[in-house]
């Protein structure tokens, strides 16, 4: 390992937060956001503006993290300067991959749905090509990487604009509509927004990602902070009008029956084939598939240089300057896992995963924060921003394991 190649340098503040962008729209909102609705009927708004805020403690967490400790396998990282147990740090970094390899998953599922409005074709071929097909970009290097996820990115924001634009007269229809989202709240309706953020929550999901690449970053220590808050920031200014929007066009439990939720959306509004939109979806869902991947392949990297897992993993091939063996190894557990299990079965395991990892990485910030002052020129929060984090995710967490365990007593 002494001798093996370095990752490269050259990811700036425009490129990461487009990667971090990319990668939380293109994970939730062209797959999800249906069965959200199905979830919440038309509080789905309500349960998207819960999962941000917890989501949004958690990433002020991680800004700070990201600066203390720039590295490949952040998360790991983190755990390991709070606890100083090499065990939690390595289930840490488990926890990170298999998150990753979940969600690149769950949205290869939802691409075959929005394939499906062009053509019918097997599931199982159509998720094999696609992710043999990302994993031979991650391979070709990080910059073609990103690159191509920034490409993507614009082409689902533009996507999102379009459906806010032709969905956009129904939003005159609000006052008329008011008595739909003023309900009294019931056991079950309040219930049922638990349970759709529950699953928005997986629509949150990314900026989390971005801390792994840190050691291809310039100036990591006040980039990675930005591109986070700006990530997010964008992310849920996008998803608060659109799941208004989309709930006043189509009614929500119609969005819960629907594969493709916002070629349906767009149909509806327009009258029109949505096949643009569906096309924008596909490289939406492909580009939240990309990432995950180049994610999954880093923390693999990291971990091997911190010496937590077989060194394999960390070698960097040098022409291409990637962890190959990494990546291919992430990509085929990846299908299998794709081909294996339902959509929503993976969503909601991916969020039930990433809550306990921001449990334990929130209460590591706490310990970091007790024990040591924060070096020069590092982004800070106060310690009680961890603390609510931790209690946040951890209640979110309880109540939906009592909803659903609640019908097994």
């Amino acid at each position: 390992m002494a001798d093996s190649p370095e990752l490269r340098r050259n990811l700036t503040l425009p490129l990461v937060t487009l990667y971090g962008l990319g990668n939380i729209l293109g994970a939730g909102v062209y797959v999800l956001i249906g069965k959200v609705a199905g979830e919440a009927g038309y509080y789905a708004p309500l349960s998207f503006l819960l999962a941000s805020i917890i989501a949004g403690i958690t990433a002020f967490s991680y800004c700070e993290l990201s600066s203390r400790y720039p590295v490949s396998a952040g998360e790991a990282a983190y755990v390991k300067n709070g606890f100083n147990l090499p065990g939690l740090s390595l289930s840490m970094g488990l926890l990170i991959i298999l998150t990753g390899i979940v969600s690149a998953a769950t949205i290869a599922r939802g691409f075959t749905g929005y394939l499906g409005v062009f053509v019918d074709l097997p599931d199982a071929l159509v998720i094999i090509c696609l992710l043999v097909a990302l994993c031979l970009i991650c391979i070709a290097g990080v910059a073609q990487s990103v690159t191509v996820a920034a490409v993507f990115t614009v082409m689902e924001i533009g996507g999102l604009v379009l459906i806010l634009y032709v969905a956009a007269p129904t939003l005159t229809t609000l006052t008329d509509s008011a008595d739909k989202f003023l309900q009294p709240l019931s056991m079950n309706s309040t219930l049922g927004i638990f349970g759709g953020a529950f699953l928005a929550f997986y629509a949150y999901i990314g900026f989390e990602d971005m801390v792994n690449l840190a050691e291809e970053v310039k100036q990591p220590r006040r980039v990675l902070p930005i591109a986070i808050l700006l990530a997010l920031f964008i992310a849920s200014a996008i998803y608060a009008m659109l799941a208004l929007s989309a709930v006043l066009t189509i009614s929500p439990e119609q969005l819960g029956r629907s594969d493709a939720p916002l070629a349906d959306i767009y149909r509806v509004a327009t009258g029109a084939n949505p096949w643009f939109i569906s096309v924008v979806s596909l490289f939406a869902v492909v580009n939240g598939a990309l990432i995950q991947i180049i994610m999954g392949s880093r923390v693999s990297y990291g971990l091997a240089k911190q010496g937590l897992i077989p060194a394999i993993f960390g070698r960097i091939e040098s022409r291409t300057q990637t962890p190959v063996i990494a990546t291919v190894v992430v990509s085929v557990v990846i299908i299998v896992a794709a081909l294996w299990l339902p959509i929503e079965t993976l969503a909601r395991t991916t969020t039930y995963l990433l809550l306990v990892l921001f449990c334990v990485v929130n209460l590591a910030l706490v310990r970091i924060k007790r024990r040591e002052d924060a070096p020069p020129h590092v982004f800070t929060v106060p310690i009680a921003v961890p603390i609510a984090g931790f209690a946040s995710c951890f209640v979110f967490l309880g109540v939906q394991t009592w909803v659903v365990l609640m019908p097994l007593i």
